[in-house]
């Protein structure tokens, strides 16, 4: 019994070291102890993060099967730019990390910087795609006129505010890679319980608040950012964490961009790429009817919910190889991903067994539909089955791109997503007539390749050589 105590306390005492912001010795001491202190932090952050999509639907789910259709379809025209967005932040928590193990705080700060001015460039494109063209990117993405109505407004505010969601992506990027984790956690609670307060007031019209239907969802989105973005930046500028910027860091160094922009360049490919392998899921998808769209667009909601808090541990290996690479120490960079992965397959394992067992109870909680519920659990129960290879090819490739070898992980993406898993999809849903569950089965399918694939190459150890 003593024993049971001891281990309880020992790890409600890490919680709360974690949630306080302890330093987690990431380049010396015991491995388990840096990568919790690490993990808890960032996955945190990734469930506020995740807590955007869930809370936005269960709203909009009381509106009507439309809306719900149509916030997927934006979702899905949003992976360019959470691609983007994540790209640059990876590429930054790389830099930022290799800089900070090398005691070169200064040239941490002055990369910070660089890759702000990065964003705010990348971000315009964008911007003036959803803001002018929202109709017509809805009506390419397969939406009924219906759809194209409730979701056009939505599409609009959310993509007008491209550099919002790239801004907080980012910084939290540079507060990663310092292993300054606890920022970026904050961050995004705040953001998140700007989002839930706002969302059902604006969408409903409770209290002195208009009624805005679905553009209401976009508009608290937008402004819960926008405060995470402000309390980033007053941190980066005000804080006590190892990135302070002063008005030194703010001159403009094109060396510095080129490199980020390189380094950047292979991660944003990757998610690029995975992204539109995504879109064509949602397109083909699209041509089983309004019932199968939506009943996707909540499953997809409720799996982003369980694979971005997967994906805080995903990163905190990143942070641990990033910055022992930078401290010359290879082996306990590669001992931190095996670890890394070995916890986040546990908790990818407890998420598969509530997929399994209770996807009728989930997707019930987002819709009243019975059709709608009856697509979304089954859509959940086939991708639970590759959960734990999921769980592990996360790690591998954040501590690839965490080690500046961006290449390997863009090449696997260009080649088993777009070369494998898109014409297996068509090919079993359309050509084969196994109807929207060939999509599933197709996604399963190539997402457990892309892990065994990355396992071997991990093995390699190239990623070991790799200068940023």
């Amino acid at each position: 019994m003593n024993f049971i105590l001891k281990k309880i306390y020992y790890v409600l005492n890490i919680f709360r070291l974690a949630l306080k912001g302890d330093e987690a010795n990431i380049l010396e001491g015991n491995i388990n102890r840096a990568i919790i202190l690490l993990a808890i932090p960032m996955t945190l952050e990734m469930v506020m993060e995740s807590l955007f999509a869930v809370v936005d639907i269960f709203f909009v789910s009381k509106i009507g099967v439309n809306a719900i259709a149509a916030v997927g379809l934006t979702e899905s025209l949003l992976t360019i730019t959470y691609s983007m967005g994540w790209g640059l932040a990876i590429g930054t928590t790389a830099m930022v990390a290799r800089r900070v193990g090398e005691k070169d705080n200064d040239g941490a700060s002055v990369s910070a910087v660089q890759s702000i001015y990065l964003a705010l460039i990348i971000s315009i494109p964008t911007m003036i795609a959803g803001i002018f063209f929202a109709e017509d990117l809805l009506r390419l993405m397969g939406a009924s006129e219906d759809i194209v109505e409730a979701g056009a407004g939505y599409t609009k505010l959310i993509f007008g505010s491209n550099v919002i969601v790239i801004l907080i992506f980012l910084i939290n990027g540079i507060f990663r890679g310092a292993g300054d984790a606890v920022l970026a956690m904050r961050a995004l609670w705040i953001a998140n319980g700007f989002n839930i307060v706002l969302d059902p007031m604006l969408i409903f019209g409770i209290g002195p608040f208009p009624e805005l239907g679905i553009e209401g969802a976009a508009l608290a989105t937008v402004i819960g950012r926008s405060i995470g973005v402000v309390y980033q930046v007053y941190h980066l500028n005000k804080g006590k964490g190892l990135i302070k910027i002063h008005k030194d860091n703010w001159k403009f160094e094109p060396g510095i961009v080129w490199k980020l922009v390189k380094l950047s360049a292979g991660v944003t490919a990757q998610f690029i790429i995975g992204s539109a392998s995504w879109i064509f899921m949602m397109r083909i998808v699209s041509t089983f009817g309004s019932v199968a769209l939506a009943g996707y667009t909540v499953a997809v909601r409720i799996i982003i919910f369980t694979l971005l808090p997967a994906w805080g541990f995903s990163n905190a290996a990143a942070t641990m190889v990033g910055q022992n690479l930078g401290a010359s120490q290879p082996e306990r960079a590669e001992k931190s991903v095996w670890r890394t992965g070995q916890f986040n397959m546990m908790f990818m394992g407890i998420v598969m067994i509530f997929f399994l067992f209770f996807a009728n109870h989930i997707a019930g909680f987002f819709t009243d539909d019975p059709d709608v519920i009856a697509n979304a659990s089954l859509c959940l129960n086939i991708f639970a089955l590759g959960y734990l290879f999921y769980a592990f090819g996360m790690v591998l490739v954040q501590s690839f791109n965490g080690a500046g070898d961006t290449r390997t992980p863009t090449l696997m993406n260009l080649f088993i997503f777009w070369m494998i898993q898109i014409p297996l999809a068509y090919l079993l849903a359309i050509r084969l007539a196994v109807g929207v569950e060939g999509v599933y089965y197709a996604i399963v399918i190539t997402e457990t390749l892309f892990s065994v694939v990355g396992y071997f190459l991990f093995k390699k150890g190239r990623w070991k050589t790799v200068k940023v």
